[in-house]
């Protein structure tokens, strides 16, 4: 992977990037797997983390270059006062079945399991989480779903969307990790003759960190916004075809 495939914007003070799905945006645990903050630092030498992605989520997200940068983006992202939050954050994803509710907020504290490492989990002793979702497409079997995160927690979309019965399609973690195959939605399905088994259309976790907004050391506010990736896009669209041959 070379950077300028992924690069969004640049300064003297921070890089934004796209970041593609199954990969690690800082080091993991064991220091053995490629990640984005690696790759950074093999051309810029300092890089400092803002936030993360997690290694199956895509899309936006923010690394500074200096001391000072990465203090006051740090600030922006992750504020003692979360009134006093500038910073938006907004995803998109797919989620299982349809929610009763279309358009809500989700306010369950999150905590990391007691015993399972790398597992989140909701707990009144846990630290406050706010995720406010819209449903944007109902498809009945999934739904296109918009999130805006107003705490920066582990997991927490995908903690929160387990919560209410609806987690995010193939999520390993949280959900069933099944992937999604055209032939579970395509009318009158046909393998090609190439092919001894089906390929699913979405095999990773469907969430994209779509919308960033945040006020940058110059004083600016800056705000970015990356395209659905293909495969998430094609699976929508396979989904809307499904839907309205329903509707006929």
């Amino acid at each position: 992977m070379r950077i300028p495939d992924i690069l969004i914007f640049e300064n003297d003070d921070f890089i934004v990037l796209n970041k593609p799905s199954g990969l690690f945006s800082i080091p993991d645990r064991e220091g053995t797997e490629v990640s984005l903050k690696k790759i950074l630092q093999e051309k810029y030498g300092r890089i400092f983390t803002v936030h993360r992605l997690d290694r199956g989520t895509s899309g936006l997200i923010v690394f500074a270059k200096n001391e000072v940068a990465h203090k006051f983006l740090s600030q922006q992202f992750a504020p003692k006062d979360p009134e006093s939050r500038q910073t938006e954050k907004i995803y998109l994803g797919l989620i299982m079945g349809s929610p009763l509710k279309k358009k809500d907020s989700i306010a369950s504290p999150i905590m990391e399991h007691p015993s399972k490492k790398g597992l989140m989990v909701i707990n009144r002793k846990g630290k406050e989480s706010l995720t406010d979702y819209e449903v944007l497409e109902d498809f009945g079997i999934y739904s296109w779903v918009q999130f805006q995160i107003h705490t920066g927690r582990t997991h927490q979309i995908r903690v929160h969307m387990k919560e209410i019965g609806h987690p995010i399609a193939c999520d390993d973690l949280y959900g069933d990790g099944k992937p999604v195959f055209l032939s579970s939605i395509k009318h009158r399905f046909k393998l090609s003759k190439k092919e001894e088994d089906e390929r699913p259309i979405l095999s990773r976790l469907a969430l994209h960190a779509y919308r960033l907004k945040f006020m940058a050391p110059d004083d600016k506010l800056y705000e970015f916004e990356v395209p659905i990736p293909k495969d998430l896009k094609a699976t929508v669209q396979q989904l809307e075809k499904w839907r309205k041959r329903l509707v006929k």
